[in-house]
């Protein structure tokens, strides 16, 4: 997993979801668009975060240990009981 670029910043982020309210759409394959990273965040709990390509990755993130999403990879995720989590949209500063 890559680490967020020096000259990104938020400009929106997700509600909080858990594993009952998790959108579909974030457990299937989906990526960002060009130019947008992606921070998840959990708050409690664990979430297993995969990366698809260009050779898949697994991790498990938890408190403190956030998932960085590069622009136009595609990636999962699949929540656990009892995680809470949110995602933070992150694009280049002018």
């Amino acid at each position: 997993m890559k680490p967020l670029p020096e000259n990104v910043a938020a400009y929106q982020r997700t509600k909080e979801f858990t594993r009952s309210s998790v959108p579909a759409a974030l457990t299937r394959q989906h990526d960002t668009k060009a130019g947008v990273w992606g921070r998840i965040c959990v708050l409690e709990g664990t979430l297993l975060y995969r990366i698809l390509e260009p050779t898949v990755e697994e991790h498990v993130l938890s408190p403190g240990h956030d998932g960085i999403v590069e622009p136009q990879v595609p990636h999962e995720v699949e929540p656990t009981p009892g995680v809470r989590f949110y995602v933070e949209f992150l694009r280049a500063s002018d």
